[in-house]
């Protein structure tokens, strides 16, 4: 089994945290876990900066099929955030993220990185 330490920022009052390791064991092959890979988190929504949804329209059906599949089984692939100084930054799964808005659900599974300003800035470009 991995450890690994997760930093939060103080003002973040309680949220469930759960590690995956998908069943198979860390590898220093995969960069994973305590070599400083992705950890798979919940994290509330409102803790997740989107700064891609200005400028990308999500698909309704595409939300709406989520929807159904989050409500009937929950969410299959977590959705990718870079953590830089305690913020948390979405660049993908705009459609799990606006399904999960919609059905009012306060936490969404998160693969977290943690990055840097520089790794944030190359994202925005």
């Amino acid at each position: 089994m991995a450890n690994f330490i997760l930093q939060l920022p103080n003002n973040l009052r309680s949220f469930s945290v759960s590690a995956s390791s998908n069943g198979s064991p860390p590898s220093n092959s995969n960069g994973g876990g305590q070599n400083g890979g992705p950890v798979t988190v919940e994290l509330p929504l409102d803790k997740i900066k989107r700064p891609l949804m200005r400028t990308r329209a999500n698909d309704p059906n595409k939300v709406k099929e989520l929807m159904d599949s989050i409500k009937e089984i929950g969410l299959q692939v977590p959705i990718d955030v870079i953590e830089v100084e305690g913020n948390y930054y979405g660049f993908s799964g705009c459609h799990r993220y606006e399904a999960h808005q919609r059905l009012g659900l306060p936490t969404i599974r998160c693969k977290v990185r943690r990055g840097t300003k520089e790794t944030l800035r190359h994202h925005l470009r």
